[in-house]
C-alpha cells in the first residue's frame, strides 16, 4: 500500500495555483477539482502537508491524507503538527 495525498476544490484552478506555488513550476490541470499523488516513502508527504498548513489562507482546498488502506486523515490546522511528528515516528526511514 503505498501512502497518499489528496487535494480538493470547489473552485477551479485553485489546485493548479497551489501546485505551481508548491513546486515552483507550471502545472496545468485544467480545471481539475481533486488531484492525488502516492509515495513510496510517506516520509515524503511531509513537505507538502507543511506548505499546504503555511498557505491554508491563500487557498481554498482540502487536504486528506491516507496511510493505511481505507482510512482517510483530513489535515487541519489542528492536526497537521501531530500528524507529521507520527508520519516520523511510524516511518523512521
Amino acid at each position: 500500500m503505498l501512502a497518499s495525498v489528496n487535494l480538493y476544490s470547489t473552485r477551479e484552478n485553485e489546485i493548479n495555483k497551489f501546485l505551481e506555488s508548491f513546486y515552483q513550476k507550471k502545472v496545468d490541470f485544467s480545471s481539475l477539482l481533486s488531484w492525488s499523488k502516492e509515495y513510496q516513502n510517506p516520509i515524503e508527504m511531509v513537505d507538502i502537508i507543511g506548505c499546504f498548513i503555511d498557505n491554508n489562507e491563500k487557498y481554498r482546498l482540502g487536504m486528506w491524507i491516507s496511510l493505511d488502506p481505507g482510512v482517510l486523515i483530513n489535515v487541519t490546522d489542528s492536526n497537521a503538527d501531530l500528524l507529521i511528528r507520527y508520519l516520523f515516528e511510524r516511518f523512521p526511514y
